[in-house]
């Protein structure tokens, strides 16, 4: 819905479809990394269903140049809410804010869908991320939807309004 911005870095934020050649490269990283360093004891570490095309309703790659850097997404919950999904930044560009811009994004796309309030679910062991969405203005809720049930998972929720 926000379409694409540019910061004075020159890094892009652009809204691309699901199957964006460097969206999928950034996406399978986020799934090795998961796996290899914060969860490398299970085969799968989602404990709810995969983001895929038909769910997502916006998915936004930031990039340098040509270079897919960063990605997230939403995710529909009802006429006033989102999850975001697949928040991930490329490690060589963490730190620079380009997580922060992606964020923004999303949250500026789900303000112009008329959502009051984002939610999302990230691992208990993944401290950096819950670091960062709680100097992003999260703050961590009870468990939800597929995640209810989930030993792995901690979730956060940020109004809009």
């Amino acid at each position: 819905m926000t379409g694409e911005t540019t910061d004075a870095a020159g890094i892009i934020v652009r809204a691309v479809a699901w199957d964006h050649p460097g969206g999928a490269v950034l996406r399978e990283a986020q799934r090795v990394e998961v796996r290899e360093v914060y969860y490398p004891e299970l085969a799968e570490s989602e404990p709810g269903p995969a983001p895929t095309a038909e769910d997502i309703l916006v998915f936004y790659v930031a990039f340098d140049g040509d270079r897919a850097v960063g990605t997230g997404a939403l995710r529909g919950i009802d006429a006033e809410h989102g999850e975001v999904k697949r928040m991930y930044v490329d490690p060589a560009y963490r730190g620079s804010g380009v997580a922060a811009r992606i964020l923004r994004t999303l949250e500026d796309d789900a303000r112009a869908r008329g959502w009051n309030r984002l939610v999302l679910e990230t691992g208990d062991t993944m401290r950096p991320a819950q670091r960062f969405y709680r100097r992003m203005g999260y703050e961590p809720i009870p468990l939800f939807g597929h995640y209810a049930s989930s030993d792995l998972s901690v979730c956060f929720g940020k109004s809009l309004a």
